[in-house]
């Protein structure tokens, strides 16, 4: 597999003196579906906003063979599309095709393409006839999925994802987790929602209080349950549903 993003001995302090990662190191590969996973307080969103150049610590990142630095950040961020928690951080216009066609416009891409990309976003993502709604008078789960559509139809190469479903109804998180099961793209999903986490993701890294504590395959970290208790989680209801299952059945 090839390797898209490098992290080496990353260190990240906010300016009220608490260190927020600690010698984080840590490699994406082409094609993954990535889940960063803690407790509040763990570093998820810290280290999300450091893929494509938005906090900048200290240590060595590269995208794509691209060291993350100021001139190199334009071109990082035509590769990496970052989703943020809150949509109405990513929502400002008038109208969803405006917030949509916003990073188009500065591309200066023909209207034409604009009108085609956005059409097939619109459809892609189940929101055929928004196009003239007002962002902020959308539910939350249209609102994600506008979000979502802003950072797609700028196709980037790598999806970044802080907690997507997070304060979703369960008709609005199913809805975005088919979604987000049929884009074929790298996907690194920061969330608490460890169900979902199980159901998207191939890997999973564990943080705690800034530190990567371990990582490996999604299954086999999420069902492990001391691990889990050691960092404030808890093993998905379903994993431990069947765990207990089969030990009835035994």
């Amino acid at each position: 597999m090839k390797k898209i993003i490098e992290i080496k001995n990353l260190n990240y302090t906010y300016p009220d003196g608490k260190q927020a990662l600690k010698n984080i190191n840590l490699d994406i590969f082409e094609g993954e579906s990535v889940g960063i996973i803690g407790p509040n307080g763990a570093g998820k969103t810290t280290l999300l906003l450091h893929l494509n150049g938005i906090l900048r610590g200290k240590g060595f990142i590269s995208v794509f063979g691209n060291e993350i630095n100021n001139g190199n950040l334009k071109i990082i961020r035509s590769k990496v599309g970052l989703v943020f928690q809150n949509p109405d951080d990513q929502l400002f216009s008038l109208t969803v095709f405006d917030d949509i066609a916003f990073g188009l416009l500065n591309m200066n891409i023909p209207p034409s393409e604009i009108k085609e990309r956005i059409n097939k976003v619109l459809k892609d993502l189940d929101l055929i006839n928004y196009e003239n709604l007002i962002p902020h008078h959308l539910s939350l789960g249209e609102k994600k999925r506008v979000s979502l559509a802003t950072i797609l139809v700028m196709e980037p190469e790598i999806l970044v994802l802080d907690e997507p479903t997070s304060n979703l109804d369960p008709y609005s998180k199913r809805h975005l987790i088919s979604i987000l099961k049929k884009l074929k793209i790298t996907k690194i999903i920061a969330s608490h929602d460890l169900e979902m986490v199980l159901e998207l993701t191939d890997r999973v890294i564990l943080l705690n209080k800034g530190e990567k504590i371990t990582e490996g395959k999604s299954i086999e970290i999420l069902s492990n349950k001391n691990l889990m208790e050691a960092n404030l989680l808890e093993v998905p209801l379903s994993l431990a549903f069947n765990s207990a299952t089969k030990r009835k059945l035994i």
